[in-house]
């Protein structure tokens, strides 16, 4: 009682604020997988970030452009000493308004810092992601692009609805002296395609061209290991490691694994499906979770299983799919040198569906990447624009061979792909 009493009372005094807030709500995988109650992300859920930028630009107050696009390990070094501007200027920002496409681009033309994510987020995930919360705006906007200007004194930020296509600008309390920190970045050549002067620019004309970026690395595709370790790492991802199974090979040659409310099956050269084999109970309270702690729950499980063995490779956020009743699937890509991984028969990096806030079904392809050292050269991108006739991207398409060679790649909207490597 006297414990009990203690505890009431440093909790009314908020003794123990700080240590509670540090103890993430999701502190494991196994905690997700008891059914362990969320809250929305104004609860204090720990949310981190399931992807980041493909492409920054540091713009110089003279104009001049720094952009980093294919290089992984460049880009995550300009982001962690930028990502805190994007953060600060979101989390600061005063009630956005609609400004025009030329506001933007006069934005665009002065001192600030760009980025650009590979596939839309919504602005409560990537406020989740930066640790801020932006006020006074709608947190279903699907955006791809933010920019942050640098003034004289503080900065302003500005972003662009995809849906919409609407654009939208801020002032912010994030201070302008942030800019002095970027001088260390030089003019590289780097320009958005409405600066290009090529004539179909306006079909894309924020895509970022890099001049001088025309050779691109072969990949090299590693075995998978042994099917057991792919079930162990399974397994512990999803808190079952400590649980009675049967394990056997089936007529296929595929390791089968059965619990007592799951069952997996593991196939080489390295395919991984789970499924809850037990109904959710009606009567047990169902997760409240937000579209952030969604992602989360399956971010957490596509970084123990295949993001442990992938490699040179990332792995990142690709969508989120509704599924209807109350059942989504986070959908997980394989990145890397800058281009997406194509897998066969249209395959993702890993797909976990939840249902009502339980994880039911994952779905894993694991593939370890490396550089061969060897680098093939492409169209420069200026020449494979003005061939696309719009945006692109680089690709490797993985179709089950050792060796994987970079290729320009432009996705229409039927979601039909072609290449333009040989354009």
């Amino acid at each position: 009682m006297l414990t009990t009493s203690a505890i009431l009372l440093g909790w009314q005094t908020r003794l123990f604020n700080d240590f509670f807030s540090a103890i993430p709500l999701f502190g494991s995988v196994a905690d997700l997988m008891r059914g362990a109650t969320g809250t929305s992300d104004s609860g204090g859920a720990t949310i981190k970030e399931a992807a980041r930028p493909s492409v920054i630009v540091v713009t110089s107050s003279e104009g001049e452009r720094y952009g980093v696009k294919y290089d992984a390990e460049l880009r995550n070094t300009v982001y962690d000493r930028t990502s805190s501007i994007m953060g600060e200027s979101l989390g600061s920002a005063a009630l956005p308004s609609i400004v025009s496409e030329a506001v933007w681009r006069e934005a665009l033309s002065g001192p600030g810092v760009f980025f650009e994510y590979a596939v839309p987020v919504k602005l409560s995930i990537l406020d989740g992601w930066l640790g801020v919360h932006m006020p006074n705006t709608s947190e279903d906007i699907l955006l791809r692009r933010v920019f942050v200007a640098f003034g004289e004194d503080k900065s302003r930020v500005y972003y662009q609805d995809v849906e919409s296509g609407l654009f939208f600008g801020a002032d912010t309390a994030s201070a302008a002296g942030k800019a002095q920190e970027l001088e260390i970045y030089k003019n590289n050549g780097a320009v958005f395609a409405y600066e290009s002067g090529v004539r179909i620019a306006e079909n894309a004309p924020y895509m970022l061209l890099m001049p001088g970026a025309s050779h691109h690395p072969e990949i090299q595709v590693n075995a998978a290991i042994r099917a057991g370790d792919l079930l162990d790492m399974t397994l512990v991802a999803l808190g079952h490691s400590n649980e009675t199974t049967t394990t056997y090979y089936d007529s296929g040659g595929v390791l089968v694994c059965v619990g007592t409310q799951f069952n997996i099956r593991v196939s080489l050269p390295g395919h991984v499906f789970y499924r809850r084999t037990d109904d959710i109970d009606a009567t047990e309270e169902a997760l409240t979770l937000s579209e952030g702690e969604l992602i989360e729950r399956a971010r957490a499980v596509a970084v123990d299983t295949i993001g442990k063995a992938c490699g040179s490779a990332e792995v990142f956020l690709k969508s989120v799919e509704d599924d209807g009743e109350d059942s989504y699937s986070v959908v997980f890509g394989y990145y890397i040198a800058g281009g997406s991984v194509l897998l066969r028969d249209s395959s993702h990096a890993a797909r976990v569906t939840l249902q009502a806030g339980t994880i039911t079904n994952v779905e894993l392809n694991f593939r370890e990447f490396s550089y061969t050292g060897e680098d093939l050269e492409l169209l420069p991108e200026i020449q494979a624009f003005a061939a696309a006739g719009g945006e692109f991207q680089l690709c490797y398409s993985d179709s089950g061979q050792e060796t994987l060679q970079p290729a320009w790649v432009r996705i229409v909207e039927n979601g039909l792909l072609r290449s333009l490597r040989q354009l």
